[in-house]
């Protein structure tokens, strides 16, 4: 493992300026907002909008890295973190998805009992009230394929590492888990989950140097958290 890999990063300020811009405005607006409205009116369900709407995400996720961060420093994927890790790695992949799940569960338990709050949202009752084998691929697809490669591309691969470069590993866990909770509002009920995972997957990232271990937590836990959808 490359130990000065977190401690220097080959992007300035306006790498992360435009990359944030592109993430957190005009991606919310534009994507999330105005084109989900037009594909929700068009196909008068939340889990073919919300799949589609993910997959342009990723799209665009993974060409802005590219074209920002990437190729105009002629730089390969390993700079965000898209490279082997040991496979001594495996047996602490599956413990950190293993307490993921099993926090998960607690959080859940905890949020209903003291809020009442459930743990569906849009695209889970969509697909429980219309599930179908053709359903359950799409829902499958998206939830552990499409979102963790290009989350962990951006919010590990790249935006832990710029952070962590600049203001150490603490600053860097906090922040990048707490802005990674915060693109999941309004789904509020997975909030807390969502910070804690963003822990883990930097901290995966930060004893690999590799965003795999991170990609395959998040679709194991997604994958996992469709399945269960499907079948309760």
């Amino acid at each position: 493992m490359d130990k000065i890999f977190f401690k220097r990063s080959p992007w300035s300020w306006k790498e992360l300026t435009l990359l944030l811009v592109l993430v957190l405005v005009l991606v919310p607006f534009f994507i999330e907002y105005l084109l989900m409205l037009a594909l929700t009116g068009a196909f008068q369900n939340d889990l073919y909008s919300g799949t589609l709407i993910g997959f342009i995400m990723s799209i665009i996720f993974t060409l802005g890295v590219y074209f920002i961060a990437i190729k105009p420093k002629k730089l390969s994927w390993k700079e965000v973190g898209l490279q082997r890790f040991s496979k001594s790695y495996w047996g602490p992949t599956i413990g950190w998805t293993i307490v993921l799940i099993i926090s998960t569960i607690l959080i859940s338990f905890v949020f209903e009992l003291l809020f009442q709050m459930g743990t569906n949202n849009s695209k889970t009752e969509s697909l429980q009230t219309r599930l179908t084998t053709i359903n359950f691929i799409i829902a499958f697809f998206s939830a552990a394929i499409i979102s963790p490669i290009y989350e962990e591309i951006f919010y590990r691969g790249f935006l832990y590492r710029w952070i962590r470069s600049k203001y150490g590993l603490i600053t860097g866990m906090f922040v990048t888990s707490f802005i990674f909770m915060i693109v999941h509002i309004p789904t509020f009920h997975t909030l807390p989950y969502t910070f804690l995972a963003g822990f883990i997957f930097a901290w995966t990232y930060e004893k690999t140097n590799s965003v795999y271990p991170a990609m395959i937590i998040h679709a194991l836990f997604n994958g996992l958290s469709i399945i269960l959808t499907a079948t309760l």
